[in-house]
């Protein structure tokens, strides 16, 4: 009995480290899928359909579509990738989104007179929108969804950033030609520095050094030297810039052209345009995936996102989403 049990024992230990062998042979040459961490999200706002689409961008496919407020505009995702916040231009309001339901909760937020722009502080504590209207911007405390401060800006608020170490919040006014600059945690005015004609969106370097303002009637980007606030650069980019981000390195900015229907690519730091990339009709808004690898671009007249590979500046994916697509966010996480 006891030599059977012995060799029984001994095949079972054959057998098992035969079988773990195998497996781990298996995964080595890729034949079994390791678990793979998931791809962010990326959320465009289309403002003639009244919803969000939610974009995988491992598939670079539509996953869900989100009803929201009338003709969202702005859109934003929090730090931590649970929420989305849409600025509604035609109810005033702001819709937040679950992301793990892609379900709106909550009632949505009053703010001022045509939301267009929303940012978030570093640390989520706090959502930014301006109202163009207004010509305000709606401090929301995000654990309550409440507007806790309006803050008078310019004229024609368009556009909000805010500073990588969160100390402050840069806003374009469309109207009146400058970035109003408010110091945090109280929100003061602190400086107002004259950009090009109709600043449409702000954009930091990853060390808050720049701020890249792209002005849509002057066909540049200024660049903003953040310790002095002064304008230290003007590129010129394509016709009617509208939307700019800046690579997860600091290396590139994406510059959407709405007029001439292209992306301008900006190598830093010496602010020169190295590439063109021609995207859809209208390109409004460009934001980075976190890992730097691909630019998404919402083309407002073509109802689709154009997806840049950067290492190429070739688009790579055309992703059919609503009507008038203005804005388009993506998740950190």
């Amino acid at each position: 009995m006891h030599s059977n049990n012995s060799n029984g024992s001994r095949a079972a230990c054959a057998g098992g480290f035969m079988a773990f062998f195998a497996v781990t042979l298996a995964m080595w040459l890729g034949l079994i899928a390791r678990p793979a961490e998931a791809a962010p999200f990326a959320y465009v706002a289309n403002g003639g359909s009244n919803t969000v689409s939610v974009i995988d961008t491992a598939t670079k496919t539509v996953v869900a579509t989100v009803g929201v407020g009338s003709v969202p505009d702005g859109i934003a995702v929090t730090p931590d990738g649970t929420h989305v916040y849409v600025a509604n231009s035609s109810s005033d309001t702001v819709s937040v989104i679950a992301t793990a339901t892609n379900t709106v909760v909550g009632l949505p937020i009053p703010v001022g007179v045509i939301p267009v722009g929303v940012a978030f502080t570093p640390d989520g504590t706090r959502a930014y929108v301006t109202n163009f209207a207004s010509n305000s911007v709606s401090v929301i405390r995000t654990d309550t969804r409440t507007v806790v401060k309006t803050v008078p800006v310019g004229t024609g608020a368009e556009a909000v950033a805010v500073t990588p170490d969160g100390t402050h919040v840069y806003v374009a006014n469309f109207i009146s030609n400058t970035v109003s600059v408010l110091a945090r945690p109280g929100n003061a005015l602190v400086a107002t520095i004259p950009v090009g004609n109709a600043p449409s969106w702000i954009a930091f370097t990853p060390d808050g050094t720049r701020a890249y303002v792209a002005n849509k009637s002057s066909d540049t980007v200024s660049v903003i030297r953040t310790d002095i606030n002064t304008v230290v650069h003007t590129v010129g980019v394509g016709t009617n810039p509208v939307g700019v981000a800046v690579a997860p390195d600091g290396a590139h900015a994406y510059v959407a052209n709405q007029g001439s229907n292209n992306v301008s690519v900006i190598a830093r730091p010496g602010n020169m345009v190295v590439a063109t990339v021609p995207v859809g009709t209208a390109a409004e808004s460009v934001a980075v995936t976190p890992d730097g690898k691909h630019v998404y671009v919402a083309n407002r007249d073509s109802a689709n996102v154009s997806v840049i590979h950067t290492a190429t500046n070739r688009v790579v994916a055309t992703i059919p989403v609503g009507s008038i697509p203005f804005a388009v966010s993506i998740s950190a996480q």
